[in-house]
């Protein structure tokens, strides 16, 4: 039986890195978990600097992710790291997952999962060989009250879905002087974020979102993508209509240039009984629609929950959960997924509710398809998860 912390490595997240420190403290939040080493930076000195800031030892800041699977691999098992997490831009995402996998580690992705489909095509292969865990960090889907959402669809409370509207705006790319800056750097290079900034960085995480609670795919796309800010290679913003495998029509519009909007993360799902609709800006509360009685307004801790949405919460009523407490569900269900692992118990991502590499093939072929359909003349285009 596993009876100790569950060790952690990291690549990439080193001085400034926003999102590092963010897997960091999610990581921390239940106790699980404990970071035993890292090449949290190209640059050696910064990489050092960064762990000792961590209370990593210098030994155990590596210089590189190659070096770092290298000697995690050859430690006793007892101290050598048991799954990496990868925090870099996206070009590095297969390249240092590939390396993890190979050398007998589990991993555990940033969003996207790879710059492109050919590489998560060639990833899933590689996770399948491995016979080790592989869990992407949606995080959105560890709210205690999308679980909620999730179930309440699953159910039939809202009876047959028949449409799906999801919004995801910022406003921190609404015009170039932020062009310069570490968090939009890269994300705005499609050398390093590949062929789309807006639906790469969150209009992913929005059709992960609506598929997740809905419990239906996408099955064709009508797109819309463009650079509204001048002398960007990448949209910054785009509307797409879709339509899912259950015959409801939708709704998907990201912005990054929504001047004002911090991170309005908003999903409406609607039955031919009820609807539902929540938002990340509350995300305590869940309305429950119908036409024939007043809206229900359910409130994180409140009343009876489903018993993932139950599992998901941790204070009582009144006391707001958000963003890090959604994450670290996710690094808490990996933590007993990875226990499961070791204890040869069954451990799939479905059991643990993680998103794995089918949610990768799907999140890199909805970016693509985006894509493709926004330079298409054609009206609709058909979701396809390959490259035929």
């Amino acid at each position: 039986m596993v009876s100790s912390k569950i060790r952690m490595g990291m690549v990439g997240g080193g001085q400034g890195a926003f999102i590092g420190a963010v897997h960091r403290m999610a990581a921390n939040l239940d106790g699980q978990i404990e970071l035993v080493c890292g090449a949290f930076s190209s640059d050696p000195e910064k990489c050092v600097q960064s762990g000792a800031e961590l209370f990593v030892p210098a030994a155990r800041c590596y210089a590189n992710y190659q070096q770092m699977m290298i000697a995690e691999a050859k430690l006793p098992i007892e101290q050598r790291m048991q799954f990496v997490v990868i925090v870099t831009p996206n070009h590095l995402h297969f390249p240092v997952a590939k390396a993890a996998l190979e050398a007998g580690f589990h991993v555990l992705s940033d969003k996207p999962a790879t710059f492109d489909l050919d590489e998560v095509l060639a990833l899933a292969q590689i996770v399948k060989k491995s016979g080790r865990l592989y869990g992407l960090t949606h995080t959105y889907n560890g709210y205690p009250l999308i679980k909620q959402a999730k179930h309440l669809v699953a159910t039939g409370r809202l009876g047959k879905i028949t449409k799906i509207v999801v919004e995801y705006s910022q406003g921190w790319l609404a015009n170039k002087d932020n062009d310069s800056g570490k968090q939009a750097a890269w994300r705005i290079d499609p050398t390093k974020a590949g062929i789309s900034c807006c639906m790469g960085d969150i209009g992913v995480h929005a059709a992960n979102l609506a598929e997740y609670v809905a419990g239906t795919n996408i099955s064709a796309m009508c797109a819309d993508l463009g650079s509204v800010v001048p002398g960007r290679l990448l949209d910054d913003d785009g509307s797409i209509l879709l339509r899912f495998d259950n015959g409801a029509r939708g709704v998907l519009l990201a912005s990054q240039i929504s001047m004002g909007d911090e991170n309005n993360l908003r999903l409406r799902v609607y039955g031919d009984k009820a609807s539902i609709e929540w938002s990340q800006l509350e995300p305590n509360s869940l309305q429950l629609k119908t036409n024939d009685k007043p809206t229900q307004l359910i409130r994180s801790g409140v009343g009876e929950f489903c018993a993932a949405a139950q599992q998901a919460m941790r204070t009582p009523a009144g006391h707001p959960e958000g963003y890090l407490e959604a994450f670290a569900n996710l690094y808490l269900g990996f933590a007993a997924q990875i226990r499961a692992f070791e204890n040869q118990q069954s451990c799939s991502n479905a059991e643990f509710d993680i998103p794995g590499i089918e949610e990768a093939i799907r999140g890199m072929a909805f970016i693509e398809n985006s894509v493709h359909a926004s330079q298409s003349n054609e009206k609709w285009l058909p979701f396809r998860t390959t490259k035929d």
